[in-house]
C-alpha cells in the first residue's frame, strides 16, 4: 500500500460562509471562502514551470539564463556555460524540490535553458521536459522522482534530440504512452517521444491559427486527449479534432468569439471531469488579452471576461459563451477533486510579457460546471501577492491548491512594480474548511497498481456516517507552466455505494478506467470525495 501523505487540517483551515457575489458586489475579504497560507518564505528560485511528483514533492523549474538566482548550488556542482550571456560560471541554482512534508527546498542542477518549455510525465512517473531557447531548444530532459531520503536531480538526454526546435509548445500524453509534442515558435508541427520514424509531422493549422503579425497567438496550444483517442487542439480562436496517427483534421469546430486566447493573450483552458461512460467531453476556455496589446505593449488594455463551453464529442458542437466576475489574463485553470475548477492567479490589464500586465487579478474564482449559466462562478478568498507573468497553480494530494512563481522580469528584479517573486502558498478551497473535517473520507486501503477495467475495492473511515455515494477521482499530476496545466484531466470512476465492513470502515467497490483514452497510463491521484469533500489523495498507478 501507498503512504498518504499527512496534513493537519487544523493548521491550514478556518470556516467561512459560502456566498454567492456578483462582480458589483464583493463582500470583505474574511467573508469570503477558503484560506491561504505561506508554506515557503523564499524558494530561492521562481518557479515559471511546476509539477507534482507521485513521491509528494513539487519539482519547481527555471530558466538557466535567467542570471543568478537566491538559491546555491552545492559546493563544486556549478554550470560551467561558455555561452551563457549572463553567467560563465553559474553556481545558482534554477531548478529545486519542494518537500511537501518538510516544506524545505532543495537545490536541483539543470544545464541547458528550459526558458518557456514544455513537459509531461510518461508512464513510471518520470517527467519528461522538451525544448526551451538557445541550447536547450531541442532537448529533452528527465528527472525521475525519489523519496525525500534520495538525491535524484535531472538527467539531460545526449543521443535524443527534438526534430524541430520547440520553444512555447504543448505536450500531452497519449493512450499508448507516448508524448506528443505540438507547435511552438516557427515550429507548425508535431512530433513525439520516443522519436517516431519520419522526424516531424507538419501540422498546417497551426499555422493558420496564428496572427498576420508579430503577435502569433498561436504558441502554447490546448491540447486535450479526448476520450474517443483524438487531440482537441486550440490556437488563438480556432479549434480542430486531430487524429495524430493519420495526422488528418478530423473536423473543424466553430469559431470561439470574443477575442485571442493563447500566448502571448493568455487565457486558460481544461477539459471538464471524465464521467459516467466517459463519451462526453467538455472544454472550456476562460479569458484572454485583447488583440493588439501584445504587439502594442498596451499594458492597460482590459482583459476579456469572458469564456467559451464546447461539448467537443458532440456531432455539431457549438460554443456556449458566458462571463466571469473579473477581467482575466493569465489566470491557471485548476480541475479540483470534487469536479469543480478553480481558476487563479492572472490580471485585469494588460498581456503575456515582460513588464506588460498591471492590477493583480488576486481573487480566485470557483466555477462549478453543473450549476446553471449566470450561476457558476463564485468568487473566493483573495491573496496578498499578486502573481502575474510567470506564475503556476498545481493540484496537491491533500486538496490544497499550490502556488508559486511571478517573474514578469527579464531577470530577477526585485524593486520593481510587481518583483519577482520567490514565495510559495497554498490555497485551501471550502471544502477543507473546519466545518467540514467529519465528512473528510481517510483512504485506508486501496491498491496501488491497477489495469484497465480492473475490478476492485477501497475502504475508507468517515467521522460521520456516510449518506449517498463516496466518488472515487483520478487525477492526473500535469506540468503547469504560462496557465495552462498541460496532462490535466480528472477521471470519475463507475463506484457501489459505500458498505460498512462492521470493523468502522466503508468498503467502495470500483472499476479502474477501461482504457488509455480515457486515462493515459501514469501514475494519478486518487481521491475519495465525500458529500463534495475530498480525502488525501493516493497514488495509484494505471497500467496496460
Amino acid at each position: 500500500m501507498s503512504t498518504p501523505i499527512s496534513f493537519s487540517l487544523h493548521s491550514l483551515c478556518f470556516a467561512f460562509a459560502v456566498i454567492t457575489v456578483t462582480q458589483n458586489s464583493i463582500p470583505a475579504r474574511a467573508d469570503l471562502p477558503g484560506t491561504w497560507e505561506l508554506l515557503v518564505s523564499n524558494a530561492g528560485i521562481s518557479s515559471m514551470h511546476t509539477a507534482v511528483t507521485r513521491f509528494n514533492t513539487v519539482l519547481l523549474l527555471d530558466r538557466t539564463d535567467i542570471g543568478p538566482s537566491r538559491l546555491n548550488l552545492p559546493n563544486h556542482h556549478c554550470r560551467i556555460d561558455p555561452d551563457d550571456a549572463v553567467l560563465k560560471r553559474d553556481c545558482h541554482a534554477h531548478s529545486a524540490l519542494l518537500d511537501l512534508h518538510t516544506n524545505r527546498i532543495r537545490p536541483l542542477k539543470i544545464l541547458t535553458d528550459t526558458w518557456c518549455s514544455s513537459g509531461q510525465f510518461l508512464p513510471d512517473g518520470t517527467l519528461l521536459q522538451s525544448g526551451g531557447d538557445r541550447d536547450g531548444a531541442r532537448k529533452f530532459r528527465k528527472f525521475a522522482p525519489c523519496n525525500s531520503t534520495s538525491l535524484c536531480d535531472w538527467e539531460e538526454l545526449r543521443n535524443i534530440k527534438l526534430f524541430k526546435a520547440r520553444w512555447y509548445a504543448t505536450d500531452q500524453i497519449l493512450p499508448d504512452g507516448t508524448i506528443i509534442i505540438v507547435g511552438g515558435r516557427t515550429a507548425s508541427s508535431v512530433e513525439y517521444f520516443p522519436p517516431r520514424s519520419g522526424g516531424a509531422v507538419s501540422l498546417p493549422f497551426l499555422a493558420k491559427a496564428g496572427d498576420v503579425d508579430d503577435q502569433m497567438d498561436n504558441l502554447y496550444p490546448y491540447l486535450h486527449l479526448l476520450p474517443q483517442g483524438h487531440l482537441f487542439i486550440f490556437a488563438n480562436t480556432k479549434s480542430v479534432l486531430y487524429d495524430y496517427d493519420k495526422n488528418q483534421i478530423v473536423k473543424v469546430f466553430p469559431q470561439l468569439e470574443g477575442g485571442p486566447r493563447n500566448y502571448p493573450s493568455a487565457g486558460s483552458s481544461a477539459m471538464l471531469a471524465l464521467e459516467g461512460d466517459y463519451s462526453t467531453a467538455t472544454i472550456v476556455i476562460c479569458g484572454g488579452a485583447k488583440y493588439g496589446a501584445y504587439i502594442r505593449r498596451e499594458v492597460d488594455s482590459p482583459a476579456h471576461k469572458s469564456c467559451g463551453r464546447i461539448v467537443a464529442t458532440k456531432p455539431d458542437p457549438i460554443w456556449e459563451m458566458e462571463e466571469m466576475p473579473f477581467d482575466r489574463i493569465m489566470g491557471d485553470m485548476v480541475m479540483l477533486p470534487t469536479g469543480d475548477v478553480i481558476i487563479i492567479n492572472g490580471a485585469k490589464e494588460g498581456t503575456q510579457g515582460y513588464e506588460m500586465a498591471t492590477d493583480p487579478c488576486l481573487n480566485p474564482l470557483l466555477y462549478r460546471p453543473d450549476q446553471p449559466v449566470g450561476l457558476r462562478f463564485m468568487t473566493l478568498k483573495p491573496s496578498l501577492i499578486p502573481r502575474m507573468y510567470h506564475s503556476t497553480a498545481n493540484l496537491l494530494p491533500d486538496g490544497r491548491i499550490l502556488i508559486a512563481g511571478s517573474n514578469p522580469h527579464y531577470i530577477y528584479t526585485y524593486d520593481r512594480d510587481f518583483p519577482t517573486e520567490l514565495r510559495i502558498e497554498a490555497f485551501s478551497p471550502e471544502y477543507l474548511a473546519t466545518d467540514k473535517e467529519n465528512l473528510r473520507p481517510v483512504v485506508v486501503e486501496t491498491p496501488e497498481t491497477l489495469r484497465y477495467r480492473e475490478d476492485f475495492e477501497v475502504h475508507v473511515t468517515v467521522p460521520l456516517p456516510v449518506v449517498g455515494i463516496v466518488e472515487l477521482n483520478f487525477a492526473s499530476a500535469p506540468f503547469a507552466t504560462h496557465s495552462f496545466s498541460q496532462g490535466q484531466r480528472l477521471v470519475k470512476l463507475v463506484v457501489t455505494s459505500a458498505v460498512p465492513d462492521g470493523s468502522g470502515r466503508y468498503r467502495i467497490g470500483s472499476t479502474a478506467p477501461p482504457n488509455g483514452n480515457v486515462a493515459p497510463p501514469g501514475w494519478y491521484m486518487m481521491f475519495a470525495v465525500n458529500q463534495g469533500v475530498p480525502s488525501v489523495a493516493r497514488w495509484v498507478h494505471l497500467i496496460s
